[in-house]
């Protein structure tokens, strides 16, 4: 089955890389690359979520024919819950689970502003949450090359506003760290409003960037949750 994989701010779809060989062969890692990054790195970014996920949605065009799921971290959360809203209002169907982590459900939301900030303020804010290499906030000539795209981002991400409509059908699950600073166990749990299928909720040591020390179990209730849905129809 495969996993389509929506990076968080500043994130590029080779975060998802080492997910490939441990979910295989039974699920297909599909990361999606946003503008701005990596090999789309002489284009713009997209700076606003709609714009964002209607583009995603029409590059995923023919993949999404069979069964298939969703994993978003962060932005990305946002961005795949947008996704899989279209593809239900357009087709009538959607994934077959979809994983939000990292993310307080829809309309809850942070002011922090910080895409308004100075560069000093979004280097403090990459040191405080990790998920960056250390030694790529000291170098000069990487910054200047990423802090463009981690305010595109952060543009894109603190300007969001949900627009009400029908919740989803499929299942889904909402995974946060429990010393995570930006979103609360409540914010996650939120998440239930918005599908009819049924809903879990994942709590794991670590801050917004539990991923990289809980990838095992998190891989693990991934590749769990989606056994015996290839067959299923959505």
């Amino acid at each position: 089955m495969p996993l389509f994989c929506f990076p968080h701010a500043g994130g590029a779809a080779s975060y998802f890389h080492p997910w490939s060989a441990s979910l295989a062969p039974g699920i297909e890692v599909l990361a999606v690359q946003y503008p701005g990054r990596e090999n789309r790195a002489a284009e713009p970014c997209v700076t606003n979520i709609p714009d964002l996920a209607d583009q995603i949605h029409a590059a995923l065009g023919s993949s999404l024919s069979g069964t298939f799921a969703f994993f978003g971290h962060s932005m990305g959360a946002i961005l795949a819950f947008e996704v899989a809203r279209r593809i239900a209002r357009e087709e009538g169907r959607g994934p077959a689970h979809l994983f939000v982590s990292g993310r307080a459900a829809p309309p809850r939301r942070y002011d922090r502003e910080l895409h308004r900030a100075g560069n000093s303020a979004l280097i403090a804010e990459l040191r405080s949450q990790g998920g960056t290499d250390p030694r790529i906030l000291q170098d000069s000539e990487v910054l200047e090359l990423i802090l463009p795209v981690m305010r595109g981002d952060y543009t894109a991400s603190e300007t969001y506003r949900f627009e009400p409509g029908s919740p989803l059908s499929c299942d889904v699950t909402a995974m946060i760290g429990d010393r995570d600073s930006l979103i609360t166990v409540e914010d996650a749990a939120a998440w239930s409003a918005h599908t009819t299928g049924a809903f879990n909720l994942k709590v794991y040591p670590g801050g917004h960037f539990y991923l990289d020390d809980c990838r095992a179990r998190v891989l693990e209730v991934i590749s769990s949750s989606l056994a015996g849905t290839a067959g299923s129809a959505y």
